[in-house]
């Protein structure tokens, strides 16, 4: 499989990770968390915890970029929100 860049922000951008009373999940705020964690910043339990995902919706995350990039990470139309 091929893995394809998370360089979607500067590195000042990268530093910063998404604040934890984010409730709005842009694809760049998903992007760079998947980042911090491929990068060993922030392990996969801490980002979970954090932000209060399953680990099933932040693989679905590292899914769509490995497939479509950063525009993987948009909503989908026709798709339900989430509550």
């Amino acid at each position: 499989m091929q893995r394809i860049e998370r360089d979607y922000f500067s590195h000042n951008e990268a530093d910063k990770v998404p604040p934890v009373w984010a409730t709005r999940w842009v694809p760049r705020r998903k992007a760079r968390v998947v980042a911090e964690v491929e990068r060993g910043l922030l392990s996969l339990e801490e980002a979970c915890e954090r932000y209060a995902l399953t680990v099933e919706e932040f693989r679905s995350w590292q899914r769509a970029i490995d497939k479509f990039g950063l525009a993987g990470l948009r909503a989908k139309h026709g798709t339900r929100p989430r509550h």
